[in-house]
């Protein structure tokens, strides 16, 4: 890679930043894009290619189907209705939404599950990041929802964990990354 590559690839990883979906408007990426987007997710560290985990790629009317579950959720959390609909809105809002559901083998003989955790948060980051670089925003969800047992159950095989959902699509407006820590707030020596 050539040092100019790299530098304006370091200037787009630094000046990422996330949106949710209430920031984001179609387009979303197309197929090629979605296909790079799963290409950057399986480069993220990891033994032996396990990939402890899997993209379930939303949109279109799958997201109708995500909204009556979120819906639903919120109901059977005694939510009001405006609650309700806000997280009926939440599933609909991006052009994209990708669920990451983990596989972790809790009993793999070489590589244990705490490093298959690295590379799922390793692929969820690869993604985020060539999120930016095509041109798009994004950003990771999850929170109580994952922890349904009917959100689980539409979403994960038995022995998957859900790990919450990606929303992708075009900046409503651009912006810049919050301020963030210096970088002295986490450096130490030993």
């Amino acid at each position: 890679m050539q040092a100019t590559d790299q530098l304006s690839g370091i200037e787009a990883l630094l000046s990422r930043y996330s949106q949710g979906g209430k920031h984001l408007v179609a387009p979303g990426p197309d197929a090629r894009q979605i296909q790079t987007l799963t290409e950057a997710a399986l480069r993220a560290p990891d033994h032996g290619e396990l990939s402890p985990f899997r993209l379930c790629i939303i949109q279109g009317d799958a997201k109708l189907r995500m909204a009556d579950l979120f819906e639903r959720y919120a109901r059977r959390k005694g939510k009001d209705e405006e609650s309700c609909a806000i997280e009926r809105d939440r599933a609909m809002r991006a052009p994209l939404t990708i669920a990451v559901i983990a596989r972790i083998d809790a009993h793999h003989p070489v590589v244990p599950a705490h490093e298959q955790w690295i590379c799922v948060g390793g692929a969820i980051t690869n993604l985020l990041n060539a999120t930016h670089m095509l041109g798009f925003s994004g950003k990771m969800l999850s929170g109580e929802k994952v922890r349904s047992p009917e959100i689980i159950a539409a979403f994960c095989d038995p022995g998957e964990s859900l790990v919450g959902w990606i929303s992708i699509g075009t900046p409503i407006k651009s912006g810049s990354p919050k301020s963030r820590k210096s970088t002295d707030s986490v450096i130490s020596f030993f």
